[in-house]
């Protein structure tokens, strides 16, 4: 039986406009979190398979459309803006082009200047914290164990032990290309295969963990170098969920011209579109070394409001609030100026 759905809230960054966020599929992904987990495993792991996943990936974005939903419509059925895509309306005749949309960036996306502010990766909702005991931002190992996420056997783990993190969770509606957070050196860069769970807030809450159970891509950025953001390591994980098909690299120094793979060795720039999301809700979770990251003021002063009410404050025990941020966004800084502790 579904119990009562608590109410979940999120911060307009801009407006500073609490919003009471209505997930897709919410009662089914409860029922599939809370009830069958527990009552049926192997159904539970079966519908959190990579093939369910496409399953459901192709018939909610790849069925033929009816000439009556397209353009105009298909924008509206999920409250994203045509106005700021490359493409004219008429090309979007399908679910996965509105997903798999590409827009003008550089205009509609502006970012700061100083190369040693981090950016938000992806238009996303933004919850940050740290894995510091010391740190009032300090959220216990609930959300994600570090050495599942990273990887056992790789060597990463204690150097981000005690850093800050920020979890960038993307919904449907959403621009689902990756930007690259910090400008550096690229050191490292793997796959670690995992399942495709719902991003949904009931299931983060309900699975301890989560993020490190779902298949992902881990690039390890090296900042320290000569035109880098000068704050140390960087790790961005690219994580699937629910009826994301795969994580296309797709790096462009200028636009969207001449896409590559992303590879150990190259230089990276800051705010240059690194991925896509193909298609479905999906999570990028970014990790700091410890002490080398402040997090922006507003992030900080939203992640400990009272007044919102937000599935994580019950789930985790303490205020966890997120802010609607958009990709190449100002979200840190380094943490010479303002010490985080």
């Amino acid at each position: 039986m579904i119990t009562e759905l608590a109410t979940h809230q999120y911060i307009k960054r801009d407006s500073h406009e609490v919003i009471t966020e209505r997930p897709t599929a919410d009662k089914a992904v409860h029922f599939l979190y809370h009830n069958l987990r527990e009552s049926a495993p192997a159904m539970f792991r079966m519908l959190t398979s990579a093939r369910i996943s496409s399953l459901l990936a192709f018939c909610r974005y790849d069925m033929p459309m009816t000439d009556k939903v397209r353009g105009r419509d298909l924008f509206s059925c999920i409250g994203a803006k045509w106005q700021e895509c490359l493409e004219p309306l008429a090309y979007y005749d399908s679910y996965r082009k509105v997903f798999e949309r590409q827009i003008r960036y550089w205009e509609a996306r502006p970012m700061v200047e100083e190369v040693s502010r981090v950016v938000a990766p992806a238009d996303s909702r933004l919850l940050i914290g740290s894995l510091a005991g010391t740190s009032n931002l300090f959220i216990k190992n609930k959300y994600f164990d570090l050495e599942e996420l990273l990887g056992p056997s790789r060597p990463w783990c204690n150097r981000f032990k005690n850093g800050d993190f920020a979890v960038f969770r993307l919904t449907p509606d959403k621009y689902h290309y990756n930007h690259m957070p910090v400008s550096g050196r690229i050191v490292d860069m793997y796959d670690i295969d995992g399942r495709y769970h719902s991003c949904n807030p009931s299931a983060l809450i309900a699975m301890a963990s989560l993020f490190a159970k779902n298949r992902r891509i881990v690039t390890i950025i090296n900042t320290d170098v000569e035109s880098g953001s000068q704050i140390g390591l960087v790790a961005m994980i690219e994580i699937v969920a629910l009826m994301i098909g795969d994580i296309v690299q797709a790096y462009s120094e200028e636009r969207y011209d001449r896409p590559g793979p992303v590879e150990p060795g190259m230089m990276v720039r800051r705010g240059c579109p690194k991925s896509l999301f193909r298609p479905g809700s999906s999570t990028d979770v970014v990790l700091f070394e410890p002490g080398r990251i402040r997090f922006a003021d507003d992030l900080i002063d939203n992640s400990r409001r009272q007044d919102v009410q937000s599935r994580f404050s019950r789930g985790l025990g303490k205020s966890l609030v997120e802010t609607d941020v958009l990709a190449r966004s100002d979200i840190a800084g380094p943490s010479l100026t303002r010490p985080q502790f």
